[in-house]
């Protein structure tokens, strides 16, 4: 979030010296920029079942208010901005998909706290509507967004070194992909006829279920839950009109 600021800072100084222009109907933007993407991870109940109904009852009871943590990162984002009308456009962005690390706390586990249990990388391209406040003179453009994106959950992988995640998940770990609302606040700073500057911050209340399946006690589990990882981004690019 510091590096976002810092981002932030030097590109509105930059700014302040150069002349201004806003947005218009027919009007493309390409950008590109910065993003921190800031997850607060929320895991549900999670049930386990087996061959072995004791070895499922014991990975059930081991895992009953678990709780996971990911970790931010920051990655490119990439946007085309198309305009409708003077206020109204559709945004289509992409990021570089970041790697995240997921902590998994199990108080009920023999062993607590498993640092670093999962890594993977969630690849959220979005379509946004945008209504633009104010006129095409303006050199402040604030706007509000609403729109959508499919979540999809890739390069899965478990922490090997730590028994207990790979006796929960050493043959696989998935998340599920789900359509996510996204809700999108920002404002462009026209800097001229053909250069912007891009601030906005989104929130997506992103779903899933995850599914482990591992060795277990000897017995092959399958463990199942619900997964909330309601992310804030904070997004900030330079834009070129044409």
């Amino acid at each position: 979030m510091n590096q976002f600021l810092k981002t932030t800072a030097a590109m509105a100084l930059v700014a302040m010296s150069l002349g201004a222009s806003a947005q218009k109907a027919g009007d493309n933007i390409l950008s590109v920029g910065y993003a921190s993407i800031n997850p607060d991870a929320q895991l549900g109940p999670v049930t386990s079942t087996s061959a072995s109904a004791p070895s499922a009852a014991a990975f059930t009871a081991s895992l009953k208010d678990a709780t996971a943590n990911v970790g931010s990162q920051s990655t490119i984002s990439f946007s085309w901005l198309h305009m409708y009308t003077d206020n109204i456009g559709a945004e289509l962005t992409l990021g570089i998909p970041p790697e995240f690390t997921q902590d998994l706390n199990t108080p009920n586990g023999t062993a607590k706290t498993h640092p670093s249990a999962a890594t993977l990388k969630i690849l959220t391209p979005a379509a946004v509507a945008k209504y633009f406040f104010g006129t095409a003179q303006d050199q402040w453009r604030p706007y509000l967004g609403l729109g959508v994106t499919h979540a999809t959950f890739n390069s899965v992988s478990t922490n090997k070194a730590d028994a207990t995640v790979q006796a929960l998940a050493g043959t696989s770990a998935s998340f599920s992909s789900s359509w996510v609302p996204v809700y999108n606040a920002g404002v462009i700073y026209n800097i001229d006829d053909k250069w912007s500057i891009n601030g906005s911050v989104a929130y997506l209340p992103v779903k899933t279920t995850a599914t482990f399946v591992g060795p277990g006690l000897g017995v092959p589990v399958t463990s199942v839950g619900d997964v909330k990882l309601n992310t804030t981004d904070y997004v900030i690019r330079l834009g070129y009109r044409f």
